[in-house]
């Protein structure tokens, strides 16, 4: 009889060596959860390009522009942490010296944006002006300096006070004489910042709208003729100001305009400040930004070698934002200039700076036009324009990042109906900012099994490996362990985190396999990552289109539910299980599932300031607060509640539920345990 193929292939396999077999089979599988997780980072770079996409495409009219322009002012005013805007307490402007130069004054001075929050800063004041002057508000970038980074820009702006106007120059946040933290994504592993949704720009802004207050007390300055002009994260700082303080007549950002989906194209949100960007749960692209400073003047300088903001996403910022100057009818207020040059300020943007300034702000401007490639005068040496001979000791810029969001409070039930009231307003608030990104769900999950089981599961209970599409073209890796005879209990779904072993049967399941379903499911980016650096990387991406890591292993905790669902599960009747981090993806999965009937936590963290992130959250709730809004479900704890989760304990009791809120000793104990013991109790 001739041998079947089958046959052939158990042959060969049986001349290959066991070793050589089992290095087989780990080299496909790292392929394949490689290429799971290319795919996912695929997926994150076309949903900031979807962003880019759908930047102002619904706007056709000047009357769709009126509609909508309210609404893009207060979302991006919500992301920078300005809405609503902090309160106008005393500026307490100090003088610190001054300086006589030919020509000008240069004024040395301290302002407190904030109460204890130090902005230094120099007044260059014409000394021939007759009347009140236009103003030039230049906003600089990231060049650091013990004296300010006022300090290494004067060849941008000193041609101003040499030529009529007057010129208050702010050191910035990240590099003025009293810095405060601002690379907290970019260089300092801060996820926090993204769960408090706080971006140093908010700071920096509401630093710039005080000066804006301060200027209008000087009687030297005309308030009606005042311009913003910076490079880089001093040009952003620009284009977010004039977007929401119309007291910024004209502006001239320059080497900063992007588009998301740009940015995400080339890999360079990396590179970026934190700064530059915003907590973007509402998918809004710079494009929309730059447009909200019509119908008032905007130049836009970019150099063709700038790797930092390439200009393909300059390009489309300045032909987007011009399609809605043109509905206003004001096309001659907008211009984009280029250059050959790199991330820099060449003469070229200098002089068209200096142009659009005059045409705009002087009232003689025809006088000046001709000078505008005049020298600038030379430069005054750092350590005379400095504000501090050393930095104060204690300052609010320090820690600004903790206390410029303050983080919510949510309220505490009072009552039994309290607490579902508030369960559910708190979905609603999630839904509507940190998970709006929420995909409509299909009917089914789309679902292919891909292995068997081998080992001590074989025995007991009919394993294999599945492949669940939880978004198209994404797909996560789970083991499903169904009874061998019919399931008398609840299924239950394991959340796995970083570094949990893949496909790996755990010793804590095995009592539990012999009477329901078990699936152990690895969401995206839980399989591997290559290094912390990297992690952080793919959470800046995440987050151009309004994500986070987290938010997407929390949907794919969901769509593993909804399957396991189709199933045969009863509502109600899931449990679901994580620990640490994966702990608080489940709760939120738990959270918006109503198929959880119980969840079961061991060490899960207090609070988003130390676990996983999710953009904004923080904004809104704490993770005891969600673990309220389960109430009355069952929540099980595999070690002790932190006292954080007291008032979690106390929503339990106030809707008569005490005991579901349970303390077991194991995952066995929990669930083969009808009502385990409660310990710890803090009354």
């Amino acid at each position: 009889m001739k041998p079947s193929t089958r046959t052939f292939v158990k042959i060969a396999r049986n001349l290959v060596p066991a070793d050589a077999r089992v290095a087989g089979r780990r080299w496909l599988a790292a392929r394949a959860q490689h290429a799971r997780q290319a795919a996912a980072r695929r997926q994150l770079a076309q949903a900031a390009r979807a962003v880019s996409a759908e930047c102002l495409a619904d706007v056709r009219t000047a009357e769709d522009w009126h509609r909508r322009r309210s609404d893009i002012r207060r979302q991006l005013r919500t992301m920078l942490g300005l809405e609503p805007l902090p309160d106008r307490t005393p500026l307490a402007p100090e003088a610190r010296g001054a300086l006589d130069r030919p020509g000008y004054r240069i004024e040395k001075w301290v302002l407190q944006p904030m109460p204890g929050m130090h902005a230094t800063a120099n007044f260059y004041l014409p000394v021939a002006a007759r009347g009140p002057v236009p103003c030039i508000l230049y906003l600089c970038g990231h060049r650091a300096h013990p004296c300010g980074a006022k300090t290494q820009y004067q060849d941008r702006f000193l041609w101003y006070p040499a030529h009529g106007f007057a010129c208050l120059v702010l050191d910035s946040l990240n590099c003025g004489e009293v810095p405060g933290l601002h690379h907290g994504t970019q260089n300092l592993n801060r996820p926090d910042w993204l769960s408090l949704g706080y971006t140093p720009a908010g700071v920096e802004v509401w630093s710039a709208m005080r000066a804006l207050d301060y200027l209008e007390t000087r009687p030297e300055v005309d308030g009606r003729r005042i311009g913003a002009t910076g490079i880089s994260g001093g040009g952003v700082m620009t284009t977010f100001l004039a977007a929401l303080d119309e007291r910024i007549q004209a502006a001239a950002p320059s080497c900063s305009a992007y588009t998301v989906g740009d940015q995400a194209t080339h890999a360079r949100f990396a590179w970026q400040c934190d700064c530059t960007f915003y907590p973007n749960w509402h998918r809004l692209d710079y494009p929309a930004v730059a447009a909200l400073v019509a119908p008032r003047p905007l130049l836009l300088t970019n150099g063709r070698k700038d790797r930092i903001f390439p200009p393909a996403g300059a390009r489309e910022v300045g032909r987007r934002a011009r399609w809605i100057y043109e509905l206003l009818g004001a096309g001659d207020r907008i211009r984009s200039v280029e250059s050959n040059a790199g991330h820099d300020d060449p003469p070229l943007f200098l002089r068209e700076s200096r142009r659009w300034m005059c045409r705009w702000l002087h009232p003689e401007p025809a006088t000046l036009l001709s000078a505008v490639a005049d020298a600038v005068p030379a430069p005054a040496p750092a350590g005379t324009l400095a504000c501090f001979s050393s930095p104060p000791r204690t300052s609010a810029n320090y820690d600004v990042h903790e206390r410029f969001i303050p983080a919510a409070k949510p309220a505490a039930p009072a009552s039994a109906g309290d607490v579902g009231r508030l369960a559910d307003e708190l979905r609603r608030r999630l839904r509507d900012s940190v998970f709006s990104w929420f995909p409509h769900r299909p009917a089914a999950v789309p679902a292919r099994r891909v292995g068997g089981s081998t080992g001590r599961a074989d025995h007991f209970a009919s394993a294999g490996e599945w492949l669940l599409e939880t978004e198209p073209g994404i797909q996560v890796r789970a083991f499903r362990y169904d009874p061998t005879g019919p399931a008398s209990a609840p299924p239950l779904v394991v959340v796995r985190r970083l570094g949990d072993r893949l496909g790996v049967l755990d010793d804590e399941w095995l009592p539990l396999l012999g009477t329901r379903t078990v699936i152990a499911v690895h969401p995206r980016f839980s399989e591997c990552l290559p290094s912390a650096t990297a992690a952080m990387e793919l959470e800046r991406l995440a987050a151009l289109s309004g994500r986070t890591l987290a938010a997407l292993q929390i949907w794919d905790v969901l769509r593993t539910v909804e399957w396991l669902g189709t199933g045969g599960a009863a509502p109600d009747s899931i449990v679901l299980h994580g620990c640490g981090a994966a702990g608080v993806v489940a709760l939120y999965a738990a959270l918006f599932s109503p198929a959880v009937g119980e969840l079961v936590l061991r060490d899960p963290p207090a609070s988003h300031r130390s676990g996983p992130a999710l953009l904004g959250v923080l904004r809104t709730a704490d993770v005891p607060d969600v673990a309220a809004a389960l109430a009355p479900r069952t929540l099980t704890w595999l070690s002790d509640p932190p006292p954080a989760f007291d008032g979690t304990r106390q929503a339990y009791r106030r809707c008569g539920a005490e005991g579901r809120f349970r303390r077991a000793s194991s995952l066995a104990g929990a669930l083969l345990d009808p009502a385990p013991a409660v310990s710890g109790d803090r009354r």
